[in-house]
């Protein structure tokens, strides 16, 4: 298993969605922080949700669905590394990219923006949890229905855009048409971006949103899990 992530690791750092996920993101909080007072508390919240929407959303089912195309995950089932390690080190890894990319932000963020960062710890890193599970369950079911990686990449990609607009990641939440604000707060990546608004605002994420990222990853990862194949 160790010698399984080893090998995982060095192919995710030379993978190019990786870094795309790591400096799109900053990227944008480096272009819009500039301009923005040192007490907002929209920005930086975006720009995490994005960060992780692109590796749930498009890194994790690029990576996963490839494997499968190419056998990778068949001829693990002959070896003593089982498939379902593959799996768990890709999700691990994937985490880990999420959170050194949110890490970088905030980094960014607090020493040369001078953005506001929140005191309470604990509700960031319950809203950040909930919010990645939500991002990945559905990067696993496209995963688990495209036939190719390309496939899933595409998938992400069509996903991603309609979902960040509703978010309220590519135009102001006070800007949208009430109807479609309303509706965007509850997918998945506009009750993540909420719930770090919220958090960033000095109170607590409201515990209805965060039912309902626990909810999007409870059953969608039932749903990757019942039709997710290895070969």
């Amino acid at each position: 298993m160790t010698k399984l992530a080893i090998v995982e690791l060095k192919l995710l750092t030379r993978e190019p969605g990786a870094m795309f996920s790591l400096l799109i993101p900053l990227f944008i909080l480096v272009v819009f922080g500039s301009s923005l007072e040192p007490g907002d508390t929209v920005l930086l919240p975006m720009a995490l949700a994005i960060a992780v929407g692109l590796v749930g959303l498009y890194l994790l089912p690029t990576t996963l669905a490839t494997y499968r195309e190419r056998g990778i995950l068949r001829r693990l089932s002959a070896t003593p590394v089982r498939p379902a390690n593959m799996l768990v080190v890709q999700l691990l890894l994937q985490l880990v990219l999420a959170v050194v990319a949110c890490g970088l932000l905030m980094t960014v963020a607090g020493t040369m923006l001078g953005a506001h960062l929140p005191s309470r710890g604990l509700l960031v890193a319950v809203a950040f949890l909930l919010g990645t599970a939500a991002m990945f369950a559905i990067g696993l079911l496209i995963a688990a229905l495209a036939p190719n990686g390309r496939t899933a990449n595409g998938w992400g990609v069509l996903l991603y855009f309609p979902m960040a607009f509703l978010a309220g990641l590519m135009q102001p939440k006070d800007q949208m048409p009430v109807i479609l604000a309303t509706v965007g707060e509850y997918t998945p990546l506009g009750a993540f971006r909420q719930s770090l608004q919220d958090v960033w605002a000095g109170g607590a994420p409201d515990p209805l949103l965060l039912m309902v990222l626990a909810a999007y990853a409870l059953v969608i990862s039932i749903a990757a899990a019942r039709f997710f194949r290895w070969e």
